[in-house]
């Protein structure tokens, strides 16, 4: 009778968590884009792969959510969660990139506009309703965003997308300035809604201030001010980084 000689494989050793896989929430100043605090984060901490889950323009501040490490598989998840706003629409100019970093290519006297219609404005938009994504935005159209097209002086032709607005609500008005809030939907441009409203109220508007204060179950609260995250040791930040099993 023959012997079989069996193998056994000693079962292979777990890898190694890296603590600089997760999330780190960052509240976001006025000026950077959302691509340059990803740089900042992964060259500052020496983390090789850093992405974000939301794109904030130049001009917002508030929650850019970070994705470190493995944690930048969760992309879709927070890209795709419904955000909140505050904001301030400047009624009586249009700008080319519909907020306050355009150049003026309308203008007109808001002076008999009121609360009310502005009030009423911003809520009848509650709901659904289909947008069209402004030339000045990362949309892809035949591969290219549409900024690149923008910058060549070029219109393209480009689809309109379903939005919702849960609320879009007047906080206060200040002729020609109005604060509101708004919680809406993945993908819906806050700036096309301020020109939009300027449009129909004849006097022409645009979005002149911009924070996001949700994104999802996430808060602002929670979130680090860039500068101050950016002189933390590489000890301190792992405090703040959120695990990824929190989002699984």
């Amino acid at each position: 009778m023959k012997s079989v000689n069996t193998r056994f494989s000693a079962p292979a050793a777990p890898q190694p968590v890296d603590p600089f896989s997760g999330v780190l929430l960052i509240d976001k100043p006025m000026g950077p884009t959302s691509h340059d605090i990803v740089n900042r984060i992964r060259r500052g901490f020496g983390i090789k792969k850093v992405g974000h889950g939301g794109t904030l323009d130049p001009m917002a501040t508030g929650l850019l959510i970070m994705l470190l490490g493995k944690g930048t598989k969760l992309s879709d998840r927070f890209l795709g969660s419904d955000k909140t706003y505050e904001g301030t629409l400047h009624l009586g100019a249009a700008t080319d990139s519909q907020d306050a970093q355009g150049e003026v290519t309308d203008e007109g006297d808001p002076s008999g506009i009121t609360e009310e219609q502005v009030r009423e404005a911003m809520t009848s938009r509650i709901g659904d309703s289909m947008q069209m994504p402004p030339m000045v935005s990362a949309v892809k159209v035949a591969g290219k965003p549409l900024y690149k097209h923008a910058r060549k002086g070029k219109t393209v032709e480009r689809k309109a997308r379903l939005i919702h607005l849960f609320q879009f609500k007047m906080l206060q008005f200040d002729s020609p300035d109005a604060e509101f809030v708004l919680r809406c939907t993945k993908g819906t441009y806050v700036r096309t809604l301020c020109h939009d409203i300027g449009i129909e109220l004849g006097c022409y508007a645009h979005l002149s201030r911009l924070r996001r204060t949700r994104s999802g179950s996430l808060d602002i609260s929670q979130a680090l001010p860039l500068d101050q995250a950016m002189k933390m040791e590489r000890n301190e930040l792992l405090k703040h980084i959120l695990p990824i099993h929190q989002f699984t």
